[in-house]
């Protein structure tokens, strides 16, 4: 389902010139890298740690046979600097609208406010949505998160629903 996603993708940053592609296994290290450079995910247990690598290495290998799922990078030079996690989701409501879910939007701390997020996430509403065929593009944000906030509204996400989590032992 995600194949049909135009990939990979030329983005225009202050930077220079990026590239949105899919990841691979061996993006592994660097998508932990992203996540722990994130004072708020590095509070949550991702540290980026050695014996943590192998969960990690489980889930971009679900994620990545989940045909409703991908992970894509942001890579510029050479180097990934950027991920985002896209979720196919059918659903009932809104006449059977398909949904798109954006998660763990991550850009390198040094190249924030330099385009590249900006660029990656018109990437997903002018060409991702349309390739899907979705109705809403949607994505979760972390209440302590206000700048990222922010951003998503200039970009003209609409802050509408609260939402609730419950953390279950494993």
């Amino acid at each position: 389902m995600l194949d049909a996603l135009p990939l990979p993708h030329p983005l225009d940053s202050r930077s220079g010139r990026a590239l949105l592609r899919r990841a691979v296994p061996e993006d592994a290290d660097a998508v932990i890298a992203l996540l722990s450079d994130d004072p708020i995910s590095a509070a949550r247990g991702d540290r980026a740690s050695a014996e943590d690598r192998p969960a990690y290495a489980t889930a971009l290998a679900e994620i990545l046979a989940d045909p409703s799922n991908d992970l894509l990078v942001v890579e510029l030079r050479g180097e990934v600097v950027g991920t985002l996690q896209l979720t196919l989701v059918p659903g009932m409501a809104r006449r059977g609208a398909r949904r798109l879910l954006v998660e763990a939007v991550r850009v390198r701390s040094d190249l924030r406010s330099s385009g590249l997020g900006s660029a990656t996430m018109r990437w997903v509403s002018d060409d991702a949505a349309p390739a899907l065929d979705v109705a809403l593009v949607q994505l979760t944000s972390d209440a302590a998160r206000t700048d990222a906030h922010r951003f998503y509204e200039r970009l003209g996400y609409v802050g509408s629903h609260v939402g609730f989590k419950l953390h279950v032992a494993r």
